[in-house]
């Protein structure tokens, strides 16, 4: 039974390319599977989420981490009785705009593109994924989603405008999104943020003395585990502790958002819509503590001198690759050569670098290399 300000299935605005109906999944459940199947998402398995494999091969990558979303996604779009095949899809798809190397290939390839007047959105890179660069069908590119998939895409989390974005004025952008979509950036949060103690803890780049030093909420779990499992070890008790963190901040989300619709009085979809603000959220304590945690992992792990020189290397590799496709075109695919006639050759490059691995960079920047040694040989 879904909420009557869910999503419904049959009141979907369809897609870009009419599609008959398939006869036992609803619009939302191909969606999902799309994502599933499209090339795009399979490659999230071998972008950096935060650690490289230089680390471990256990820590969490773009594709691991987006299951943990989706995940719980699923679990809090139920709780509510909202559309959870909608709210899987969103998760799913939520990240694979991503470059490869975490938020240091983000970083590099806007500054990169900005100095072509251009910017790099890793929202609109998933958009224009789904909607021009996946190629799977004969009648229409990319994967023909719905309009409620592409809208969430773009709005779980930013608020874009349609002075500065025309190009998006379809997607109702003076309009807050479904709280399907409004779940994916917190549900976002509260994964990352569990899972990146995790692995920074495993990594030994975080110590469970600072960790309890500088995340309050996470120390109260950790002194409860202490006095029911006095003899057991560290690891597992940092286990059950941030278990705890884990429940709490899932548990919040769903009362919270549950109590603001209550006080909101909304009844349907366009109230959820036309609100003022957005009402999925956290309660003000839990807000606070989800803030803590976010502002110890910045200073402690995502900025610290223990990944510096990967990022550097990031955005040496990047760097390297974007300046080479730029003064030499003709080393872009095919295909990429004949968007290139059409577009502008900076967008062209960045769509290209946007779609590798980590793996399929690094390799690439090597072949580019040997080849401009053999250009300037020749010479």
């Amino acid at each position: 039974m879904l909420a009557p300000y869910a999503v419904h299935p049959e009141h979907s605005r369809g897609r870009r390319y009419s599609e008959p109906p398939h006869p036992y999944r609803n619009p939302f459940q191909r969606d999902r599977d799309r994502v599933i199947h499209a090339r795009a998402f399979r490659r999230l398995e071998n972008k950096t989420q935060v650690f490289t494999r230089r680390y471990s091969d256990h820590f969490r990558t773009r594709l691991t981490h987006t299951m943990e979303v989706a995940q719980i996604s699923r679990t809090i779009a139920a709780q509510l009785d909202l559309n959870v095949d909608l709210a899987e899809a969103l998760a799913l798809v939520h990240d694979i705009g991503h470059p490869p190397f975490g938020h240091a290939g983000e970083r590099t390839l806007d500054l990169r593109m900005r100095q072509h007047g251009e910017f790099f959105d890793h929202n609109l890179q998933a958009l224009r994924t789904v909607e021009d660069m996946e190629l799977r069908y004969v009648e229409f590119r990319g994967l023909n989603l719905t309009f409620e998939v592409r809208e969430g895409i773009i709005k779980h989390s930013h608020d874009y405008t349609a002075a500065e974005h025309p190009e998006l004025a379809e997607y109702f952008l003076e309009q807050r999104p479904p709280l399907e979509a409004q779940l994916i950036d917190l549900t976002d949060e509260i994964a990352y943020s569990a899972a990146d103690l995790d692995d920074g803890f495993e990594a030994r780049l975080l110590r469970l003395p600072e960790i309890r030093k500088h995340v309050p909420v996470f120390e109260r779990y950790f002194v409860e585990v202490e006095k029911q499992f006095p003899a057991a070890p560290d690891k597992l008790k940092f286990n059950e502790a941030l278990k705890g963190v884990l429940n709490r901040f899932v548990t919040d989300l769903i009362d919270n958002t549950r109590a603001r619709l209550q006080s909101a009085g909304v009844k349907t979809l366009d109230d959820i819509r036309n609100y003022p603000e957005r009402l999925a959220g956290f309660s003000f304590d839990v807000e606070r503590e989800r803030r803590e945690v976010k502002g110890f992992l910045s200073q402690a792990l995502y900025n610290s001198k223990e990944l510096e020189p990967e990022k550097r290397q990031a955005e040496k590799i990047i760097n390297d690759v974007f300046t080479h496709l730029m003064e030499h075109p003709d080393r872009l695919p095919h295909a990429y050569q004949q968007r290139a006639a059409d577009e502008k050759l900076a967008r062209v490059v960045c769509d290209y670098i946007a779609g590798m691995t980590d793996h399929y960079i690094e390799d690439l920047r090597k072949k580019l290399a040997t080849a401009k040694k053999s250009d300037a040989a020749s010479q």
